[in-house]
């Protein structure tokens, strides 16, 4: 056995001794895992070596400690591929910057006149089954620019600043079957990237203290997230944050239309952690962090989304949406909200269909609110044991809203209006509210309130001017 690949070994049986914490260090970490890892020689001057001679790397079992990038340059090594057949592979990165950085020369769409002859020379590189780890601070995984159709599958990362990093523009990615785990950054970052058509699929993505799938800024479209688990995406400590499992934001651009992000599909994952099983008893974890955020603007609102048949729990709030248009949430179960469930500010078609909300074991108020938002439905569902004293679900400066088919149980109120005018509460059960709660209660200040064939046990208040049950 080569002294590589003992120390891999050691490094394996230690490592089931061994447990790392986010107060360490990368090199901490790593030592705790892999003693003496400095002692390895630096492997990226031979690996550099290799890349000119080969045009792509496959690697035997071991360990390789990175002194610097490994940069592949795709207009010269026609889509290059890292691989590692046999597994057991794992690069050290122990400097800053991206242990591996692929760069091509795509500077078009995915429209194929847009192409230039060259860069199909250029397709489909593929990194697979590796992991790397981090030992600098600064040290990210994989870096990705003007890229067209890479393949990242059966990829570990672990311990760096951002785990995969993609930047400028690139085009037609696939990243899946990866375990993006504790890094100090964010899991997958589209940092201000110019990219349409990204599949993110099968990955665990989880303790990225900076978030899990991070979209800012940029001009992004066709992104689908799919059968992944996001977990713990958030710090994990009282530090409050607006740290998301999956987030959008571009508010940082207020007046700009050229940064937007649009047409996104987030379907079939678990999305949950930090708020109520971590820390101590009464100790709030990431204030503030959400399970999905879109941080839109009015110039240019984050829309087009379809958010399906998820499992959502244990955060700040579930469902945060600000500045969104045409968004659709239909089928997910929300459990365990810190305390809010869905929260929507400057929404526009908006819709609720379907979806199951719990606080499970948990007492938790659980609200859904709506304000300053127009046009939207909530239909169908159940709302059980949200405690909220204004209602589960609450409406604030709101018009054109459709309530139709939902059944709350067991909570502390059920629906409230305020300043809020042209809507409808048809066909809803709401039963065992809380004896100091309300079934409905409409402020004075509603205009133009339907509400008819529903079914209400306990107190409603409405104004003189709403067309009352008939």
């Amino acid at each position: 056995m080569s002294p590589t690949n003992a120390l891999l070994v050691t490094s394996i049986l230690l490592g089931t001794l061994c447990v790392s914490t986010s107060a360490q260090t990368p090199a901490e970490r790593l030592a705790s895992q892999i003693p003496d890892y400095r002692s390895l020689p630096d492997a990226s001057p031979g690996l550099k070596a290799r890349l000119e001679k080969e045009g792509g790397l496959s690697l035997s079992p071991g360990l390789y400690r990175l002194g610097s990038t490994l940069e592949i340059d795709l207009a010269k090594h026609h889509g290059a591929a890292i691989r590692a057949p046999q597994g057991g592979v794992t690069l050290i990165m122990d400097a800053p910057g991206p242990a591996l950085r692929l760069t091509g020369t795509h500077q078009g769409t995915a429209d194929p006149k847009s192409f230039q002859p060259a860069t199909w020379n250029e397709r489909m590189p593929v990194i697979e089954g590796i992991e790397i780890l981090g030992a600098d601070p600064g040290a990210d995984g994989i870096e990705l620019v003007r890229v067209v159709q890479p393949i990242i599958s059966q990829v570990a990362v672990r311990w760096c600043h951002h785990a995969i990093h993609l930047v400028e523009r690139n085009r037609n990615i696939i990243i899946s079957e990866c375990h993006l785990f504790e890094n100090s950054g964010i899991g997958i970052f589209y940092d201000s990237v110019n990219l349409h058509q990204s599949n993110i699929s099968a990955c665990h993505i989880s303790y990225c203290r900076e978030g899990g799938v991070v979209i800012r800024d940029g001009n992004v479209r066709n992104v689908q997230i799919s059968g992944c688990d996001l977990e713990g995406n958030m710090p994990g400590d009282a530090t409050p944050t607006a740290a998301a499992n999956i987030l959008i934001d571009v508010s940082g651009t207020p007046g700009d239309k050229s940064h937007s992000v649009a047409e996104v599909s987030i379907t079939g994952c678990t999305i949950q952690h930090s708020g109520n099983y971590s820390g101590k008893a009464g100790q709030p974890v990431a204030p503030g962090g959400a399970n999905i955020r879109f941080l839109g603007k009015e110039v240019y609102p984050v829309d087009t989304v379809s958010i399906s048949a998820n499992v959502l729990s244990d955060v700040s709030v579930n469902l945060d949406l600000q500045y969104v248009s045409d968004i659709n949430v239909s089928g997910n179960v929300f459990f365990a909200p810190g305390p809010d469930n869905i929260l929507v500010s400057h929404g526009q078609r908006v819709s609720l269909i379907g979806n199951t909300v719990n606080p499970r074991e948990f007492e938790r108020d659980g609200v859904i609110r709506f304000t300053d938002s127009t046009d939207c439905q909530l239909t169908g569902g159940t709302v059980h044991a949200c405690l909220a004293a204004k209602g589960a679900i609450e409406l604030e400066n709101c018009a054109g809203f459709l309530i139709q088919g939902v059944a709350f149980t067991d909570c502390g109120a059920g629906i409230h209006l305020k300043n809020t005018r042209a809507t409808s509460i048809t066909g809803c059960r709401i039963s065992r509210t809380l004896p100091e709660g309300f079934d409905l209660s409409v402020a004075d200040d509603c205009e133009d309130i339907v509400v008819q064939a529903n079914t209400f046990t306990g107190k409603v208040t409405l104004p003189a001017t709403s067309k009352k049950e008939k």
